[in-house]
């Protein structure tokens, strides 16, 4: 369906709205009105992410139900709002991270700690619509050279940037990523971007070990028992330098904190359950100087520096943009992801004619 968009006309839109856990219903809904620092975006591709899974299940913003889920978007500008700054008919994706822009957070680059902070398609509705209103400065213009469906992965690939970014780059880092799902293979690739040697990857679906190995990792373990052994002989016993949880599992935390070298930095990056613990030997930590930071989502800088990496073929995406399904089957695509290991990423389409 594509609408034209007047301001004299009331027109309507598909909204898949997740109504209860695990339960979505298809609605027609008015398109929603503009501010004037607003923009409409027609949405083309949205893909799921683990976030929306949660979602889904109830395990996560439960209380914000009924939703239009749905963050990793992107599509054209069909109505611009008079003060939003930004041209009508572009092609876009979109910062999903809005903070208020006036506390002490926002003001140091720290977005994510803004305790006004609203993401599209996790606070608010999202784009598991046909349309999507979003404030005008979270609109970032995309190449009409690059298709739709590449443009759905910015958000996910500004994670693993923002996640590099905080941890760092050094040429001939050791690394060890676990967990190799859509996250996991994306930050491979970043990794490898940044000169890292060698990436190791634990990861026990055979499907996604062989898509790492395909995505540039040096080796892969599919057992968790020799993971150790492996580490240890790449890296001349010492352990690596930095390591990457993307599942979040807190027994995988805890292997990738004994995976570090004296000076290592554990990436926290993986989701673990509300009032998850990790263990920490105080002493062996401030003894061997390891570090951990948390990382969470892609804002601000790191949705451009995402745009430009897959705008210009640094991420190998087709096994992310392979599975595909219409809005009306985003029950089932939902309910078979976990049959689905090989499909790194699962796009919903609204419209592929923009």
């Amino acid at each position: 369906m594509n609408l034209r968009i007047g301001p004299e006309m009331s027109q309507k839109m598909r909204a898949a709205v997740l109504v209860e856990p695990r339960r979505f219903e298809i609605e027609l809904r008015t398109v929603p009105e503009i501010k004037p620092d607003e923009v409409l975006i027609e949405v083309a591709r949205c893909g799921i992410c683990g976030t929306d899974t949660h979602i889904h299940d109830g395990g996560f913003m439960a209380h914000r139900l009924p939703l239009v889920p749905g963050h990793e978007f992107s599509g054209r500008v069909v109505k611009a709002g008079s003060q939003s700054g930004v041209a009508e008919g572009i092609a876009a994706v979109v910062d999903i991270n809005h903070g208020c822009g006036r506390c002490y957070y926002c003001r140091r680059n720290e977005l994510m700690n803004c305790p006004s902070i609203k993401q599209i398609g996790i606070d608010v509705d999202g784009g598991f619509a046909e349309y999507v209103r979003v404030p005008g400065h979270l609109v970032i213009e995309a190449p009409e050279t690059t298709p739709f469906d590449v443009l759905a992965l910015t958000e996910p690939v500004a994670c693993v940037v923002h996640s590099a970014t905080r941890s760092g780059f050094e040429l001939a880092r050791s690394v060890l990523i676990i967990g190799a799902g859509p996250i996991g293979n994306l930050h491979v690739q970043m990794q490898r971007l940044t000169g890292a040697a060698p990436i190791i990857v634990a990861e026990t679906s055979a499907d996604r070990a062989r898509l790492a190995k395909a995505a540039g990792a040096d080796a892969v373990v599919n057992d968790p028992q020799v993971l150790m052994d492996v580490v240890h002989s790449l890296t001349e016993g010492r352990g690596v330098d930095l390591a990457i949880e993307s599942v979040g599992a807190t027994a995988l935390y805890e292997t990738a904190q004994a995976a570090l070298r004296p000076g290592g930095h554990l990436a926290a990056f993986g989701l673990p359950p509300e009032g998850s613990e990790l263990k920490v030997d105080l002493l062996t930590t401030v003894l061997r100087e390891n570090s951990l930071m948390g990382s969470v989502a892609g804002p601000g800088q790191a949705m451009h520096h995402a745009l430009s990496l897959l705008s210009h073929g640094r991420f190998d995406t087709s096994a992310f943009t392979s599975a595909t399904y219409a809005l009306e089957d985003i029950s089932t695509a939902f309910e078979t992801l976990p049959e689905r290991p090989q499909d790194l990423k699962t796009q919903i389409i609204l419209n592929d004619n923009l």
